[in-house]
């Protein structure tokens, strides 16, 4: 009788996870770190709301991530460290920052905030394990984004960084 339950159990939690949905779900690799996420909320998230952001940007002449040397050409070992300083970067200054009066806005900056969350959380599993170190390179790249943040006064800043969410997308899309 046990062994007839087990089967069924098993039986059943194979059914129930082939039928979940896991479209959009993609391993990417950050170093030595994979890192199982959707963009596809995320992106949506930000779709829905990027003109209202950008169109709140007062300076048109300046990039926080754009700038040359920040995101270009970071060696593969140092994609993890420097996704997890952007990743607590985003969750801690850019985020925290970023309120407007617009209900609808605030809950997709919200929901775009929480899955950095979860994904800060799956990085920090790999750093546990030393797989994610900094290295010259990476630190550096991120001093410059921090520079080109602190050169604004801080709502400006955020929601700059926040109408540029899209570089950093794209950037964590082209994971090798």
């Amino acid at each position: 009788m046990k062994g007839s339950h087990m089967f069924l159990c098993l039986l059943s939690m194979s059914c129930w996870l082939n039928w979940m949905p896991t479209t959009g779900i993609k391993i990417f690799h950050f170093g030595p770190c994979r890192v199982p996420m959707t963009m596809t909320e995320i992106r949506s998230g930000f779709t829905a709301i990027k003109a209202n952001i950008q169109a709140r940007d007062p300076i048109r002449t300046l990039s926080i991530l754009s700038h040359p040397h920040s995101l270009h050409k970071v060696q593969s070992s140092d994609r993890c460290c420097i996704t997890h300083h952007l990743l607590n970067f985003y969750v801690d200054k850019v985020f925290r920052h970023c309120k407007t009066e617009e209900p609808y806005v605030n809950r997709k900056i919200s929901s775009i905030a929480n899955s950095f969350l979860s994904l800060r959380r799956k990085l920090e599993q790999c750093r546990e394990q030393n797989q994610c170190m900094c290295g010259q390179e990476s630190t550096e790249k991120f001093n410059q984004i921090i520079a080109n943040y602190k050169g604004l006064n801080v709502t400006a800043a955020a929601i700059k960084s926040l109408g540029e969410l899209d570089i950093l997308l794209d950037w964590m899309e082209k994971s090798p």
